[in-house]
């Protein structure tokens, strides 16, 4: 394959240079990934398979040979690769390879392209039946996998239930053993493999055994069960794996139909008794199969257990917690199925653990336009956390106040609230509460600076997350207000986080930017003595607006001493000098 000359762009393209967007790759891979897979497409390491509309898949050879495919076209595409890295982080260079390679075929490349599979196609149909069944034979006897695909197609055609059933058994016991934990990088291969029994239990549907299906799902999901445990499912395969499951469950219940009560009580139990939430929502999803038989058993069921919860009144969680989560949104879906809006208040009600739980009935109410209820809900979740105020239900009890004339109380909490767990989104809010009357707004900024001032000699009476302790607070809000000489005067008297100082020096570069200065030469200082490629790129980044503040200042100079200063000290970091030199 010839190899495509670099441009501007990235590489030259030919006649399939339209396919792929070469900047959005370069977007979705990074610069680094971007790099390497153009490097794999100039050596010729991809081979294109296929190329149509429809998607591009290619032979990528790198430390093995790996599967590219990539479907859609210019930047809205996507695509998938059997190598490690794209399991880890996605889009990988052998993908990027992929569409480069598509993007750089020549007309005569492009018509060949989508003939090869047509002419293995044509060749076997030359082939008798029996020359073809050997063959197929001949590749089962090398390939375990195809052997299984093989046999479970011929058993879904010939085998009775009791067979397939036992046959299937195997196979989802066997796809779904975990050998003790499934990590990270080997969660991919252990959801293909159960993907693959998945497919061929849906197939089973359509081959009229839906009955079957369903009985081979209770397995599956035992089986699940047990397994999340025991794998890293932090990209969500196995949860993917389930939701599949429970989207064949619902269609061999739709063909079979079965007994709506017999069907309640099962999905019942796996809603309220499982720790996954993969049935939430049953009596919704299933309420065509489910008929009224079925969903006056569920409702009986869920009322019967909610008789036995006990209301929760603390944030700790109890042995009911799970349950009453379950079986109160049950209720719940049946309440707002009827607009029985006493009925969620009264299901809500047993939970009230949290100024959330509150807001929520608060909002419930307010949403029925019932002002008077809102009001007293907000007010007790108010007063029952009173030591440790909820912000959102502070902003909907003032907002509420406002809204029905009592505008005196709603300023007052909102400086209540202020004053015990002050930070910007209420400062905002009390703001935003001045309207347009500029004395009335000068006023709230002069009395929340002063009260953050006043605080800021006492010792914290309580663990403060940083963000929100008084000096941290006081320098984020003269930002926000202008007043850059009032939060360099904070900064040095009680100092602040790394990330706010360095806000603080971006956003002072025209107004002080001596400090702005003097924040940046320590950063780099700091970063170089660190070492490592990455704090070297981030300080050459740094020096660069360094230079820009030092030549809006006449500066030049001064810049070229210090740079000069600089690499003395760490002439002996030789990557950091070359990425100083480039």
């Amino acid at each position: 394959m010839r190899k495509p000359k670099r441009t501007a762009n990235g590489i030259e393209t030919t006649a399939g240079r339209h396919r792929f967007d070469v900047d959005a790759l370069r977007d979705v891979a990074g610069e680094k990934v971007f790099a390497r897979g153009v490097t794999y497409h100039e050596d010729g390491n991809v081979e294109i398979i296929t190329f149509d509309m429809a998607r591009v898949l290619a032979r990528v050879i790198g430390s093995e040979v790996y599967r590219c495919e990539l479907v859609g076209t210019a930047k809205n595409f996507s695509g998938e690769c059997s190598c490690r890295a794209f399991a880890d982080w996605s889009f990988c260079k052998h993908l990027v390879a992929t569409a480069l390679a598509a993007n750089s075929l020549g007309p005569e490349a492009l018509e060949q392209a989508p003939s090869r599979f047509a002419k293995i196609r044509e060749h076997l149909r030359t082939k008798g039946v029996e020359r073809l069944v050997e063959m197929v034979v001949g590749f089962a006897e090398r390939d375990p996998s195809l052997l299984q695909e093989l046999e479970f197609s011929a058993a879904a055609a010939t085998a009775d239930d009791k067979t397939l059933f036992a046959q299937f058994r195997k196979a989802i016991t066997e796809a779904t053993r975990t050998g003790g934990y499934i990590e990270y990088g080997e969660m991919r291969e252990w959801v293909k493999g159960i993907e693959s029994v998945l497919d061929r239990i849906a197939g089973l549907i359509e081959n009229g055994r839906a009955a079957l299906v369903l009985r081979l799902l209770d397995h599956f999901f035992a089986r699940m069960d047990e397994a999340f445990g025991s794998i890293d499912d932090s990209d969500g395969g196995g949860g993917g794996l389930y939701a599949k499951a429970c989207e064949i469950h619902l269609a061999a219940c739709r063909q079979v139909k079965p007994d709506p009560v017999a069907l309640a009580r099962a999905l019942f139990a796996r809603e309220v008794d499982s720790d996954w939430e993969f049935f939430h929502g049953a009596s919704e999803t299933y309420e065509d199969i489910l008929g009224d038989a079925g969903l006056a058993e569920y409702r009986r069921l869920a009322s019967e257990d909610w008789q036995k919860i006990e209301p929760s009144r603390t944030t700790a969680r109890d042995d009911q917690f799970g349950t009453r989560y379950a079986l109160g949104a049950i209720l719940e879906s049946f309440a707002e199925r009827e607009g029985d809006v006493d009925g969620i208040i009264a299901i809500r009600s047993k939970d009230l653990s949290t100024a959330y739980d509150y807001l929520g009935i608060a909002q419930l109410c307010l949403d029925h336009a019932r002002e008077v209820e809102a009001l007293k809900w907000a007010e007790e979740g108010l007063w029952k956390f009173e030591d440790n105020p909820d912000e959102r239900l502070t902003f909907f009890a003032s907002d509420l106040y406002s809204r029905i004339g009592r505008k005196e109380e709603a300023d007052k909490l909102l400086w209540r609230m202020f004053e015990q767990r002050p930070s910007v989104a209420l400062y905002e809010r009390l703001k935003s509460a001045a309207g347009a009357d500029r004395m009335q707004a000068d006023t709230v900024r002069d009395r929340a600076f002063g009260w953050l001032r006043s605080e800021l000699g006492k010792p914290q009476g309580r663990a403060v997350a940083q963000w929100s302790a008084p000096a941290e607070l006081l320098i984020r809000l003269t930002m926000a207000e202008g007043l850059l000489s009032d939060a360099w005067i904070a900064v040095n008297g009680h100092g602040c986080s790394e990330s706010l100082l360095k806000e603080l020096a971006e956003a002072s570069e025209r107004s002080h930017p001596a400090e702005a200065l003097k924040v940046y030469a320590a950063r780099v200082e700091r970063m170089v003595r660190l070492g490592g490629q990455g704090n070297y790129e981030d300080a050459c980044r740094l020096l660069g607006r360094m230079r820009q503040v030092r030549e809006s200042l006449g500066e030049t100079a001064q810049h070229a001493a210090y740079l000069d200063d600089l690499t003395s000290r760490h002439k002996a970091k030789r990557n950091f000098m070359k990425l100083l030199n480039a």
